[in-house]
């Protein structure tokens, strides 16, 4: 049975399609980074051979971290339409994502956490690469602000955790009174 809305609660909730042009938006960084990963494939294919092992790790690490922008990207983009603004009717598609099952607000931020923890990790580890190039007051603020991502995302966990116990007993008791009759 259709419930119709009243005016406020129809503008109120079309107003989710205001999002579109972000996604959009961000569909196009999407393509900035494919092109930039490009270009760094091809100058390390043409430079690769004469650089140092140190560079061609560096440049391999920029690789990945592009690829971990990318991936996080597609996670925003895909995850976060389809939670705030409209569903995809993806099912029984072949290469729906797994996780896009899973995804709500609370598991899309873990996600993205992870995400820029993976990032974090790239960048800590160029730093750790190249330590005779930084100070040690960068190297500091740079494993604090990587610490602060991994404490950040534990909690956000942690959060997400509590509010899934919380509703494990309400479907219990649905299912245990379903069962009785």
């Amino acid at each position: 049975m259709k419930h119709p809305l009243g005016p406020l609660p129809q503008v109120i909730f079309l107003s989710r399609w205001l999002q579109v042009p972000l996604y959009v938006g961000l569909i196009f960084a999407q393509g900035l980074y494919a092109y930039r990963f490009v270009l760094e494939v091809y100058d390390l294919i043409l430079t690769g051979v004469s650089q140092p092992e140190t560079e061609v790790m560096m440049s391999v690490l920029g690789l990945i971290d592009v690829v971990m922008i990318s991936n996080l990207l597609i996670m925003v983009i895909i995850g976060g339409y389809e939670t705030f603004v409209s569903r995809l009717n993806l099912d029984g598609h072949p290469d729906k994502p797994e996780w896009l099952n899973r995804v709500n607000t609370g598991t899309l931020k873990i996600k993205l956490a992870l995400s820029l923890i993976s990032i974090s990790s790239i960048h800590l580890l160029e730093t750790f690469i190249n330590v005779e190039h930084q100070s040690d007051h960068a190297i500091m603020w740079q494993v604090i602000i990587h610490l602060a991502f991994i404490v950040s995302a534990l909690v956000m966990a942690f959060i997400d955790r509590i509010s899934h116990w919380q509703q494990i007993p309400k479907t219990y008791n649905r299912r245990r009174e379903d069962a009785m009759g």
